[in-house]
């Protein structure tokens, strides 16, 4: 009989630690609730000693979400245990996850202690741990690294004091698929009492080898995997949890395991992950890729045409990726467009509804045929959007190679009007240059992406934009058939994030007939700090 693999995901713990991938509490907790539909059964919210802002997004996703478990890291020390427990306490299902490096190159040159003080540590901290919370993970970190026989000792001493859940992790991506299986099923045949706990995997990818080393643990003993959406995570990442959970699916012959998995909301939640913080997916990543389901060579497309499994092992489909087969135009009706965004696996309120079908419709102006990949690009670029303190009115563009680029823009807040104008070396650098002295709150630019959308001459751009003030940084995303626009749209959406968690003193704006150039202020010439 098939056994269950409980899915531990670390996306916003472990992935959110990678550089790049920073999200704010909105964002966080936007990302928590989709891991949620997704199905895993355990989120690591944050390391909440860490720093203020962590304990507050741990908090606040443990009061967020329901049908899932949240779990906080902690070091082996009391004031991080209290820190963890204090943030996940208002949980449906809290977990403490306590953690202390167990291998002599770390006792030695890290901790700088001996094997015998760290297991005391850890029985004292983990009994400290099972005082205030039932739900007990314990991570010998650098455990692949570690004495077998000591690992035991801590292991038998960790269940003893409460620990329900054992973790092995590879900190460092340094082993091999064979090696994690032996060190599994050592401990298994070693510690007397492991029947009391489940044992996890949390393996690295340094050396290309995250999925295959957990897939090792899995079939050796282990039922809980820690992983991250698309592999993200310090380093060269985490397993990448849609390749782990389809490895098994895909595989039942060979693997006798499930999880509890809704595969049909992963590719949306590959998508949220890059569009919350603005890095793309690589086009030949496994499963969520653009690639994955593409196929060019003439070869491939006739086995394709006669039966799809010559070479494909999964249906698009069972990951939820969209494909292009409905066409809605301008004499679509809003009930037809609300039908197809429940296809697409989106359920919006009757007002958002409204709203973006009337988005829908200006896009119909501008594009003969609108697809499916163009009406996912259209609800990700309006959801959880921040209050629109600032609206786009119009533009103009000048520009040429042969002469600098201008930008007239006209923004609205509220009921005023406000328009400015601005030159640049190119007409994003001019229009973002415009906002700034419109909005009188300066920014730096730190990222900016563009991507195609859909193909063909009226394609949807994608515009990505993440500006920085002195507080942090702020992401935006904007789509129009008009890079420019896309662009425009971007940046507002970021500045509306911006200053909608900034002091309300900021004033705003030159009223259209002033026109100023009065305290010009360029981008990239500001102060900024690390979010």
């Amino acid at each position: 009989m098939a056994e269950k693999v409980y899915i531990f995901d670390t996306t916003l713990r472990d992935g959110e630690q990678a550089p790049g991938y920073s999200m704010n509490l909105e964002e966080k907790i936007r990302m928590a609730h989709q891991l949620e539909t997704l199905g895993v059964d355990i989120i690591e919210a944050g390391f909440a000693i860490s720093s203020p802002g962590d304990f507050e997004s741990v908090e606040a996703i443990a009061s967020a979400v329901k049908d899932v478990t949240v779990a906080s890291l902690a070091r082996a020390l009391k004031k991080d245990i209290d820190a963890a427990w204090n943030a996940v306490k208002r949980a449906n299902s809290p977990r403490i996850h306590v953690f202390l490096a167990t291998s002599d190159l770390h006792l030695e040159y890290k901790l700088r202690m001996d094997r015998q003080t760290a297991l005391e540590r850890i029985i004292d901290n983990v009994r400290y741990a099972r005082n205030l919370c039932d739900n007990i993970e314990f991570s010998l970190e650098d455990a692949t690294r570690t004495d077998r026989e000591y690992m035991c000792r801590v292991v038998e001493a960790a269940i003893k004091e409460g620990a329900t859940t054992i973790n092995l992790p590879d900190t460092v991506g340094y082993s091999t698929p064979i090696e994690v299986a032996e060190m599994v099923r050592y401990v298994r045949n070693n510690v007397p009492n492991i029947d009391k706990a489940i044992i996890s995997m949390h393996n690295h990818n340094d050396l290309g080898l995250a999925v295959a080393n957990t897939i090792a643990g899995i079939e050796a003993g282990a039922r809980q995997v820690e992983c991250t959406l698309c592999g993200i995570g310090e380093r060269a990442g985490n397993a990448a949890m849609e390749e782990v959970v389809m490895a098994m699916k895909t595989r039942s012959d060979k693997y006798d395991f499930y999880t509890g998995i809704n595969t049909t909301e992963i590719a949306r939640s590959a998508r949220l992950l890059s569009s919350t913080t603005g890095v793309k997916i690589n086009p030949s990543k496994a499963i969520v890729g653009d690639n994955a389901f593409a196929h060019e060579s003439g070869i491939h497309q006739h086995g394709m045409l006669a039966n799809s499994k010559t070479y494909e092992i999964m249906t698009p489909e069972s990951v939820g990726v969209v494909k292009t087969n409905l066409v809605l135009g301008k004499h679509s009706g809003q009930h037809a467009f609300e039908k197809k965004l429940e296809e697409l696996g989106y359920s919006l309120a009757k007002d958002e509804a409204s709203k973006l079908f009337a988005e829908f419709k200006k896009l119909c102006d501008r594009k003969k045929k609108v697809s499916d990949r163009d009406l996912v690009a259209l609800v990700e670029s309006t959801e959880a959007e921040a209050k629109q303190l600032w609206t786009l009115e119009g533009f103009v563009i000048n520009s040429g190679n042969h002469m600098t680029s201008s930008a007239v823009i006209t923004l609205k807040k509220g009921d005023k009007i406000y328009q400015d104008v601005s030159t640049g070396t190119g007409p994003v650098y001019a229009s973002l240059r415009t906002i700034e002295k419109i909005i009188r709150h300066p920014f730096s630019l730190e990222d900016y992406q563009l991507n195609a959308v859909t193909e063909d001459r009226d394609a949807l751009g994608e515009a990505l934009v993440k500006i920085s003030d002195q507080r942090g940084v702020f992401r935006g995303r904007g789509v129009s058939t008009d890079v420019i626009e896309a662009s425009i749209l971007a940046c507002l959406a970021a500045v509306n994030r911006m200053l909608d968690e900034s002091s309300t003193s900021i004033a705003g704006g030159v009223p259209a007939q002033a026109m100023s150039f009065e305290n010009d202020m360029l981008i990239g010439h500001t102060d900024k700090s690390e979010e």
